[in-house]
């Protein structure tokens, strides 16, 4: 990219530069220059903006937690339709490829999720901000008597994002996979007033 061109939403074009090298690559490659060469932008770019590799590498993990956790809109299927398939198909709408490059990176440096936490508070980083939105779907549900008062919705959500977790992980998050996997857990938790 030629020189003194200003670069709209610089932040997300390095973000998004991360994203690519990180899926390609795999985290362990994540450097700077890697970042700045993929974005196609000056190697001291990201000195320009940030204190350090790290204060990037935290910034850019505050980013797509924030918009992973905004992304299960849980909340509008409360009531509706089948619990196991909404709450499948809320992880599998999941935004990508942030997701899977954030996994990717915490799985590398969990120290970053310490850094996530100090901007999103406790419990906003990645799958954590995922689990608790779906464990209070959940909850909502019970409340409705959808699902069983014997089911423990914290502990559904954590298995559930478990297994987008895993998927993620193994590169692929197959939606009919997730879904198969996520109604068999809460199969059987039917409350009184709803199918699972």
């Amino acid at each position: 990219m030629p020189r003194g061109i200003a670069i709209p939403q610089l932040r997300q074009h390095l973000f998004a530069a991360a994203d690519t090298v990180v899926l390609r690559e795999g985290a362990a490659k994540l450097s700077g220059r890697a970042v700045t060469a993929e974005a196609g932008v000056a190697t001291g770019l990201i000195y320009t903006h940030f204190a350090d590799f790290d204060g990037f590498l935290a910034a850019y993990a505050v980013d797509r937690s924030f918009t992973i956790a905004a992304a299960p809109a849980f909340h509008e299927r409360v009531g509706t339709g089948e619990v196991g398939t909404n709450l499948a198909d809320g992880l599998a709408a999941m935004p990508r490829p942030g997701l899977t490059a954030l996994a990717r990176l915490l799985a590398m440096r969990p120290d970053l999720t310490a850094r996530v936490e100090d901007v999103l508070g406790a419990g906003g980083s990645g799958f954590d901000a995922v689990e608790r939105a779906a464990a209070e779907y959940l909850a909502a549900e019970q409340g409705l008597g959808r699902l069983s008062e014997a089911a423990d919705p914290a502990a559904l959500a954590l298995a559930a994002v478990s297994v987008l977790h895993r998927l993620v992980l193994a590169g692929s998050v197959d939606a009919e996979r997730l879904r198969s996997a996520v109604t068999a857990l809460v199969a059987g938790t039917a409350g009184a007033h709803g199918a699972p």
